[in-house]
């Protein structure tokens, strides 16, 4: 089998024997590559919170050990956020160059531009022309016959990857009240599916990442992700959006203006009083809490359905949170 092949249909051995043949004497060439593409570091998006990637590296002996290359040749042992990811595939599609995530293009008002944000390239070319080349084409070939196949369309190009791993469940107390070292579940699944269209001159990507798929009705990229990210692909096709789009100020939205008000004040109340966290999924939670600068440990899995700091107490940096989650 190919190389081409085994990215194409998802196949663990194939990839292993891959990065055996070329990296396994000298893993550290495999490490500095990785470094060298972006994929490691915060994309520097301004945005409060984002999470710092861990890619084990040789040097650091306590995240190394004997598998651990093999591991990353097929996902485990890395953590990346959504957005890391998706910046990486669309240096792909900008054929090599890798691009600081934005938001806003610029600000205006009426005709006038008040602010301008340029696009920042953080590496001009991951990799040379025909490297960038071969990889579009395989992923091309991920949706005409390989594990998204289910998706493919004669009616409009579409280019991506599939993604199915097991959940990583975080150090926490189980039942008994003892404290479960984290491990990756054999319960609990994500699935993802990236990628970029049209695949002919790319003008949009995106990302598909769906947690604890029902197992019923499946949990691969492909049988999951992969339709969400067609169905969003389709609906940009048949409309025609515009070229540049523009919010003007003298537009009032009484909906959005009061959800911005309930934000701006929460925002500035929970920085030393406890928020009401009940009911949020344990992502969400987390990530606020943590960003609040509490440390956060939790048991279960789900939704949140205990606080052990109650709302409306004050809080200190620093302090640990315990939540209960079912």
């Amino acid at each position: 089998m190919s190389v081409a092949r085994v990215f194409e249909v998802s196949s663990n051995v194939g990839v292993v024997k891959v990065i055996q043949k070329y990296y396994h004497n000298n893993p550290k060439k495999y490490t500095d590559r990785l470094a060298f593409f972006g994929i490691g570091k915060k994309t520097g998006v301004s945005i409060k919170g984002e999470g710092k990637p861990r890619i084990p590296n040789p040097k650091n002996k306590s995240l190394w050990s004997k598998i651990t290359l093999e591991w990353m040749a097929w996902g485990y042992g890395v953590t990346l956020t959504p957005l890391q990811t998706l910046t990486f595939y669309n240096a792909v599609a900008n054929n090599g160059e890798l691009v600081k995530p934005r938001f806003v293009r610029e600000i205006r008002s009426g005709n006038k531009v008040e602010k301008r944000f340029e696009k920042v390239v953080l590496n001009p070319k991951i990799a040379r022309q025909t490297t960038i080349d071969k990889a579009k084409q395989m992923m091309v070939n991920v949706v005409k016959r390989g594990t998204a196949d289910n998706i493919y369309s004669p009616n409009f190009s579409m280019a991506g990857k599939t993604g199915t791993a097991q959940k990583y469940i975080p150090r926490h107390k189980g039942d008994d009240g003892k404290m479960v070292a984290g491990h990756y579940s054999t319960k609990h699944y994500v699935a993802s599916f990236v990628g970029f269209f049209p695949v002919e001159n790319p003008k949009y990507s995106c990302i598909v990442v769906i947690h604890d798929p029902d197992k019923k009705k499946g949990y691969y990229g492909a049988t999951v992700a992969g339709p969400v990210f067609k169905e969003i692909a389709h609906k940009i096709y048949t409309s025609t959006p515009a070229s540049i789009e523009a919010v003007y100020d003298t537009v009032k939205f009484a909906k959005v203006d009061e959800d911005y008000q309930k934000y701006y004040e929460n925002l500035q109340k929970y920085k030393t009083v406890m928020p009401n966290v009940l009911g949020m999924t344990a992502m969400d939670a987390v990530s606020l809490l943590e960003n609040m600068g509490l440390k956060v440990e939790f048991k279960g899995l789900g939704k949140v359905k205990e606080q052990s700091i109650k709302q409306g107490k004050k809080i200190s940096k620093g302090a640990k949170i315990y939540l209960k989650l079912s």
